[in-house]
């Protein structure tokens, strides 16, 4: 059950004037952020005590985004003033095990928060940048960073002590560091009696104890996952170390306030010379340091399949048999804090090990081995855009998220027998997960029912039925409160934008509408809820897709294929597009008389791993025979003209827009390509590495996944956008790519270049320039 709350006046007043507003559909009005739509809520928290909601929010009467607080009892918004909004500012937050006490981070300083009275008391607050705050086991002593040590504090009166020295002052392994500031200072300290009292004394006035044993850095490393076990003996940490430079991309900014060329710092480019990682201990107690040994990881010098493909690389790299490189995450620590597991991935990503760390001697257990060929991802795996569910349940089990069977499941492990138990199953995807606080249920939210529609759950830690929680229709994004007694839900149809629910902790309970962010306009216009459709793929897999169909088509029966973006992301469900602004631009379309298909091409998020992993190698394959299928589709089923169907898409989607035009110029006629990868050897590291290795190793794969390699196919008519200060997909792309359509003497095509704007558009004016220059191609191209 849900219900809609009976919002304050000015949501009256606006509902009052539906009838007096105009339902017709112009880009101007869509592409304006101000006519239909405010800013649906977002960054959802709760407050430490549970009686409040948190969350950013604009609604049609405000003119800026704000944080709002909502209490469970009134169950209005109300904006908080400056001091208030400040005061929320908390990071990294740990909690007593009776969940009574908070230490945080609030600008660099740690504090304890009384949770129920919500008095704060400062635990350190210093010029320098303290972080990362949490108890020892006895609570009375609270460790934290600062800079690249641990230190500790007691509550009781107990001084400031630090934990480690990690430094790069003057020697790295008994080796000098070449730098003429290091060796002066030392070169006076050896000279001057005076000035090494001073030394000496300033430290211990700063640490009112010794310091600990220097340990000395690269320095071109970075010091990273710091953590100590219970008893405080043992510290493990992680080394970055860069030794070699990789060069970097600078985008240029030619429209700025100093009216000259102005450098934006980007990114590296896929293939780029990675840090080399290593993870150590530091026994506190023995003074000494060592390493997490990786050599007994299982299948660590195992070749990739694709190595096949190259014999002489195959040949090298038999004959080296060298380790893989792989990164390991902070230590897991268990509840009582003497047992570790760590999560660790192979560099190339294509194997994840857990595995239990014997702190005494940094020798690693094996618990679970996944391997994909092509790359480990999916929703709670911690890689490729998600989150890491590993955890304790109690001092013996763990639980973690897996596709091994094709889905992201949950699954529990005894670290002591080995025995692994399945948890969850079927045809679906746990989306997000978390333990209760008396650890004897999960929380999760996946898409049990269909693809397109997730709902919150309750299971038990010993696996069994799925009770659920949530029950309207669409999607649904659950934030628990604190004490486990509510659910604010952001929750999205088709039609109806995300807005903030309040609801009990309980099975189909009532669901209340809190906020409202829609205008009269919006809800003015009828719009549209296309058909959902499943159909057989050319490679006969189950393949979702949305056709909006018109009222009075076209003469000539025209249609347009939309490619959503992203690659890993869902647009085809029963929830508010990702893509809103194009979400109405084909409600707009379909008012011209086109018809239109939304696709979630292989690659997509939402379907499983084999889905999600189809495009290994080769972008531009089943993704746009996808998209191609789709098309044949609506001549056979919808009775759309042949020769007459354009797509477009923005960032991946343009880059399928086209490949579709340059390889499949007899199905598409026309184009508009948005802000696209032109060629995948100039996109990023952690993105294309996984799908298609790195450019050295695997060129094939870079060449026939690339669309400046196809240009020559290009016959129909082209439309590229581009935002020149695109930090992501860089302006060189398409530049690149337009050098290359010169060069081929190709006619048909065009470019809009926006100077100030980045990938993702912020400038109404220039996301209206952008569709009325799509719509005019459609109109040009497409309709007699």
């Amino acid at each position: 059950m849900f219900r809609i709350l009976v919002f304050p006046a000015f949501f009256l007043l606006t509902l009052m004037s539906i009838g007096q507003v105009n339902s017709t559909l112009t880009v101007e009005k869509i592409m304006s952020d101000r006519v239909y739509l405010g800013e649906t809520p977002t960054e959802v928290r709760w407050s430490e005590d549970s009686k409040r909601v948190l969350f950013k929010w604009r609604p049609m009467d405000k003119e800026n985004n704000a944080v709002y607080q909502m209490s469970i009892k009134e169950r209005v918004p109300k904006i908080l003033n400056v001091n208030e909004t400040n005061s929320l500012n908390i990071m990294e937050a740990s909690f007593s095990k009776d969940l009574k006490k908070m230490l945080f981070q609030r600008d660099g300083d740690i504090f304890l928060k009384d949770i129920k009275s919500g008095v704060e008391s400062v635990v350190v607050a210093t010029d320098e940048f303290e972080s990362a705050p949490y108890f020892n086991d006895d609570e009375t002593i609270v460790i934290f960073q600062r800079g690249n040590n641990l230190y500790q504090i007691g509550l009781s009166g107990q001084g400031l002590k630090q934990i480690t020295n990690f430094t790069r002052e003057q020697f790295y392994e008994g080796k000098t560091i070449k730098d003429k500031g290091a060796w002066l200072q030392k070169d006076q300290l050896r000279l001057f009696d005076v000035l090494k009292r001073q030394h000496t004394n300033k430290k211990n006035d700063n640490d009112k104890s010794t310091l600990p044993r220097s340990y000395f850095l690269p320095a071109s490393s970075t010091i990273s996952n710091l953590s100590i076990d219970k008893h405080m003996i043992f510290v493990v940490f992680s080394i970055a170390d860069q030794s070699e430079n990789s060069r970097t991309i600078e985008v240029p900014n030619y429209v700025t306030l100093s009216g000259y060329t102005e450098n934006i710092a980007g990114r590296t480019k896929v293939g780029a010379i990675l840090p080399t990682y290593s993870t150590r201990i530091y026994d506190l107690e023995r003074d000494t340091i060592y390493d997490v040994l990786t050599n007994n990881i299982p299948q660590i010098k195992r070749l990739p399949e694709y190595i096949k493909d190259y014999p002489e690389q195959l040949e090298r790299l038999t004959k080296e048999n060298k380790d893989r490189k792989v990164n390991i995450s902070r230590p897991i620590w268990s509840p009582d804090r003497t047992s570790a597991v760590v999560n660790i991935v192979s560099q190339d990503n294509k194997d994840r090990w857990i595995m239990k760390l014997d702190p005494l001697n940094g020798k690693l257990f094996p618990l679970d081995h996944q391997h994909d060929e092509a790359w480990i991802g999916g929703p709670g795996i911690g890689s490729f855009y998600g989150t890491l569910n590993l955890g304790w349940i109690n001092e013996n089990t763990i639980y973690f998220q897996s596709e091994v069977t094709g889905y992201s499941h949950v699954y529990s492990l005894n670290v002591t027998n080995k025995e692994k138990k399945q948890l969850t199953s079927g045809s679906f995807e746990v989306q997000t997960l978390q333990l209760s606080n008396d650890k004897k249920f999960f929380y999760l939210t996946a898409n049990l029912e269909n693809p397109g529609i997730t709902h919150f759950y309750k299971l038990s830690v010993n696996g069994g039925d799925l009770i659920k929680l949530t029950s309207i229709k669409g999607l649904n994004e659950v934030t628990l409160s604190p004490d486990e007694k509510w659910l604010a839900i952001r929750h999205s149809s088709i039609t109806k934008p995300w807005e903030l629910y309040l609801q009990e902790n309980k099975p189909i309970a009532e669901a209340v509408q809190t906020t409202q962010t829609t205008s009269p306009d919006f809800v003015a216009y009828s719009w549209k809820i296309p058909e959902t459709i499943v159909f057989k793929n050319r490679n006969g897999v189950d393949t979702y897709a949305q056709v909006f169909k018109p009222t009075k088509p076209l003469k000539n029966k025209t249609a347009v294929v939309f490619v959503h973006s992203n690659g890993y992301l869902q647009n085809v469900h029963y929830g508010w597009s990702y893509h809103f602004r194009e979400y109405m631009f084909n409600n707009l379309l379909v008012d011209e008389g086109f018809t239109v298909i939304n696709i979630d091409y292989n690659a997509s998020s939402g379907y499983g791993r084999d889905y999600r992993t189809g495009i290994y190698r080769h972008m531009g394959g089943r993704d746009l025979s996808d998209v191609t299928d789709s098309a044949k589709l609506l001549v056979e089923k919808y009775h759309v003209n042949p020769d007459y169907i354009g797509l477009y898409g923005g960032s991946y989607g343009g880059f399928l827009t086209l490949m579709g035009l340059f390889t499949e110029p007899e199905v598409f006629k026309a184009g508009a390509a948005l802000r696209s990868v032109t060629d995948w050897a100039h996109y990023n590291q952690r993105y294309t590495s996984n799908i298609l290795n790195e450019p050295l190793t695997d060129e094939n794969a870079y060449k026939r996944s690339s669309p400046i390699y196809f240009a020559d196919g290009l016959k129909g008519h082209l439309l590229m956008t581009h935002g020149v200060v695109d930090v992501n997909v860089n302006f060189q792309d398409v530049v690149r790519l337009s050098q290359k359509l010169i060069e081929l003497g190709k006619d048909d095509w065009e470019l809009a270049l926006y100077p100030l704007e980045d990938h993702n558009f912020i400038e109404p004016s220039s996301w209206t320039d952008q569709y009325k220059r799509i719509l005019k191609l459609f109109k040009n191209t497409l309709t007699e």
